[in-house]
């Protein structure tokens, strides 16, 4: 069998990014050096340049195929497998073949190329890996029906990036290089916009860095290698839970920082049962901080915590670490050994260990407060079994003393003391130990009934005794502090994640709020008031008597009926309230803002109506009436050419009144949202050749490229006819001499867009809003332009048909007017 043929994939951003150009400068650059070279297959799109680079290399015939009475090309896979060159040139990677292909896309080609022996060089766009599939579709608004499985790509030995920058590749658009004349202005506004092409250049990127970083640790593992090689700092910051996170973080994003393309990534160790853990609300804070600081977050199971740490930080390539100094005390550090930090510091080899100082390093231990994580009746009740249980203990023991039964009541008061410890927690275990401590002294150790110790290895055994009581009642009462936080953190965050979806899913944001602050602490009601007036209720009514009134903002008010909250239950109301502040508040700006717009809008229109009516009524006005009086003034004496001319002059007078008054008129009712539309389906072709028909504007003034299909718009064709004849209107005037006006359709997505390109002097980009302003004009009038009411007509009736109306810069000079309107049945133009 063969040895398997190696893969080189050209990877790009976007179409005519230079991968199919690249692919075949290599391929003549291995043929001069004597390798055996064919093209398989080449797709140059028209490209003058990128066909000349195929001249004088082998290619193998393509064969056809016919699909309902259409030829098509495909690769002869077979021809180029009989043929076995040391290298083929196979293009775009994701295509799918014709139906009746061997394979059904062109990358099994390639696999059984591989399989036979044959290297291969082939070029794919990112937006064709399958897992980036979802990702690219969200940023172009263009679904991929064409993907390559990430197991095949991955499996290419090399794969490299044809890299261009977004402004570059606009341009080479622009001039014609990558696609024809009529399909480059929407190439331009849809896929190839400017942020569209940065997303998928960082993708790229991303995607090969990471495929990098992969190649890197397979070739780390495979040779063994533990040293660390520093191709970029990798910070590694251990969080235990304690408030010093914050400052370790920080202290590690600034180490990150001072390196190009450093990466903060913090680690958190737990055991594996559990039970060693940091205050969970702290770690959820500090996780927030690390994606603010553009860290990753992670969370390790380990039962030796300075092993897995050091583990961890070689599994990522770290070059630095980042600890806290120990907590612990000179006198604890005495007796326990050296800790984590001492433990990092001796294995962590050719990494890099900082020890940081903060606020709760080298403290004393203190026992937790009397009102410590048990609840009062588990202490009351732990307090009650020592006092009752510590006599009939006693009382049972004395009945069967003896003088070697000394151990067993030892350890029977020992038993007394755990049981306590795990009925109320540390200080009632404490007073069991001391009282069995002196019960034992007076009644069983000799002398008798004296508190004194006769033997001083007593004396150690009643102090250890003590020592074991605290310490077992410690773990207790800590085992149940994490009990209650782990139980709190899970109820405000899945109470939160129930507000949240609440919301997403579209309901009421304040009903949501009130709906599950009842649930969350079990109310049989709850109601927000503001003054009389409920603005919204759950559960039962709320009696006049309600348990509590909370403030929300000046006039509104949260009512509870229930009994009494606990006061850790506080915070977490707090946060409701605080999250109801902020939601009453958006609703308060958003209806002040609804109030106030129509109003602003309309002085807006009514100032500028007077300062129009003023300038530009006047003209034709004064025009019609000094040439109705001069008719008058002139009687029968007035030649028929002088009368001709002033009749002219009325008549065209007038006819400016007409359209102006008939365009007020449509102001008014876009302003009064009485304007009636029609919206049906329409055909664009439909509506543009009446246009310019009215305009009489023939070949030599327009050039059309209809490239919609069968896709038809919802729209309202008259409307839409007045829309298209203003702006073919406006485009004619600005247009040189004998340079027509270009006109064309697409769709993209589920729109159907029509421009309108014109080559004139074009729109300063700080102009462009206001020329959809009312009775507004670029420059001075004459009495021909009107009120300056076209444009701001055209982008109303086009946003009353629920479409938009965008002024683009035309490449290469000029102005280019964008409609789009919702289509009916899509017909998508393939990327």
């Amino acid at each position: 069998m063969p040895k398997r043929g190696q893969l080189r994939v050209l990877l790009g951003a976007a179409p005519g990014v230079g991968k199919t150009f690249t692919m075949l400068e290599e391929g003549r650059r291995l043929l001069g050096n004597g390798k055996d070279v064919v093209v398989g297959i080449v797709e140059t799109h028209g490209r003058a340049a990128t066909a000349a680079m195929t001249a004088g290399i082998p290619a193998v015939p393509r064969t056809r195929i016919e699909h309902r009475g259409i030829a098509l090309e495909e690769m002869d896979l077979q021809a180029v497998l009989d043929r076995r060159p040391g290298i083929a040139l196979v293009d775009e990677l994701a295509h799918t073949n014709a139906p009746g292909s061997k394979n059904d896309k062109r990358w099994q080609d390639v696999e059984e190329l591989l399989t036979a022996g044959i290297d291969v060089i082939s070029t794919l766009n990112i937006q064709h890996i399958e897992s980036l599939n979802d990702v690219v579709e969200q940023i172009t608004g263009v679904p991929q029906r064409e993907t390559v499985p990430d197991s095949f790509l991955r499996g290419a030995e090399q794969i490299e990036v044809v890299d261009l920058a977004p402004q570059a590749l606009r341009d080479r658009l622009s001039g014609g290089f990558v696609y024809p004349a009529e399909r480059i202005d929407a190439a331009l506004s849809n896929y190839f916009r400017l942020g569209n092409l940065t997303a998928l250049r960082e993708l790229a990127l991303i995607w090969l860095a990471d495929e990098v970083d992969q190649a890197l640790k397979g070739y780390r593992k495979d040779h063994g290698i533990d040293s660390t090689w520093e191709a970029r700092e990798r910070v590694v910051v251990a969080l235990t839970g304690g408030p010093e996170g914050e400052t370790l973080l920080r202290r590690g994003a600034r180490i990150a920082a001072r390196s190009a393309g450093g990466e903060l990534i913090a680690v958190h160790i737990t055991s594996q049962d559990g039970l060693r853990s940091g205050n969970p609300a702290t770690l959820a804070e500090q996780r927030a901080l690390v994606e603010k600081l553009n860290g990753t977050y992670h969370q390790v199971i380990g039962e030796d915590i300075p092993t897995a740490l050091v583990e961890f930080a070689r599994s990522v390539n770290a070059t630095q670490l980042v600890l806290g100094a120990s907590r612990r005390g000179r006198v604890t550090a005495a007796f326990t050994g050296p800790g984590i930090g001492a433990t990092v510091v001796r294995e962590s080899g050719d990494i890099d260990v900082h020890m940081v100082n903060h606020a709760a390093a080298g403290k004393r231990f203190t026992l937790p407060p009397l009102t410590g994580a048990l609840t009062r009746k588990r202490r009351i009740l732990g307090f009650v079994v020592a006092l009752l249980g510590g006599p009939a203990l006693t009382a049972l023991l004395s009945v069967f003393r003896s003088e070697d039964s000394i151990t067993t009541d030892v350890l029977s008061y020992q038993l007394l003391v755990v049981v306590v410890a795990l009925v109320g927690g540390i200080w009632p275990a404490l007073f069991a130990a001391v009282l069995s401590g002196i019960t034992l002294d007076f009644l069983f150790i000799e002398p008798l009934y004296t508190i004194h110790i006769h033997q001083p290895h007593h004396l150690l055994s009643l102090v250890l005794y003590v020592l074991i009581a605290g310490l077992v009642s410690f773990v207790v009462d800590r085992a149940a502090r994490y009990t209650r936080a782990a139980r709190r953190s899970a109820a405000e965050s899945e109470l939160i994640q129930t507000i949240a979806g609440s919301v997403l899913r579209g309901d009421n944001a304040i009903q949501a709020l009130i709906d599950r602050t009842r649930e969350a602490f079990q109310l049989p009601g709850v109601r927000l008031m503001r003054g009389e007036d409920v603005l919204a209720r759950s559960g039962e009514p709320l009696p006049d008597n309600y348990h509590a009134s909370i403030r929300i903002t000046d006039d509104t008010t949260l009512e509870l009926h229930g009994p009494d909250l606990a006061a850790s239950e506080q915070r977490l109301l707090a946060v409701v309230t605080a999250q109801l502040a902020a939601t009453l508040e958006h609703e308060h700006l958003t209806e002040t803002a609804k109030q106030i717009e129509p109003i602003a809008a309309s002085d807006r229109v009514r100032g500028a109506l007077l300062s129009a009516l003023s300038h530009d009524l006047r003209r034709p006005l004064a025009a019609a009436s000094a040439a109705v009086g001069g008719l008058k003034a002139a009687g029968p004496d007035l030649a028929s050419a002088q009368k001709r001319e002033l009749l002219d002059t009325a008549e065209e007078s007038l006819g400016a009144l007409a359209t102006l008054v008939t365009d007020l008129l449509d102001v008014s009712r876009l302003q009064a949202g009485v304007l009636t539309i029609a919206e049906i389906p329409t055909d664009p072709a439909e509506t543009i050749a009446p246009a310019l028909d009215e305009l009489h504007l023939g070949p030599t003034d327009v050039t059309l490229a209809l490239n919609h299909g069968d896709a038809v718009a919802h729209a309202d064709p008259v409307l839409l006819q007045r829309v298209l004849v203003n702006l073919l209107t406006n485009a004619h005037r600005y247009s040189p001499a004998g340079t027509p006006i270009h006109v064309s359709t697409s769709t993209f997505g589920d729109r159907l867009e029509i421009r309108i390109v014109d080559r004139g002097p074009g729109i300063p980009p700080e102009k462009l809003d206001d020329i959809f302003l009312p009775f507004q004009r670029l420059g001075d009038t004459d009495n021909t332009t009107g009120l300056g009411l076209g444009l701001a007509l055209s982008r109303g009736f086009i946003e009353a048909m629920h479409g938009t109306l965008t002024p683009e810069d035309t490449p290469g000079g000029g102005l280019t007017m964008v409609i789009s309107l919702p289509t009916i049945s899509t017909s998508q133009e393939p990327s």
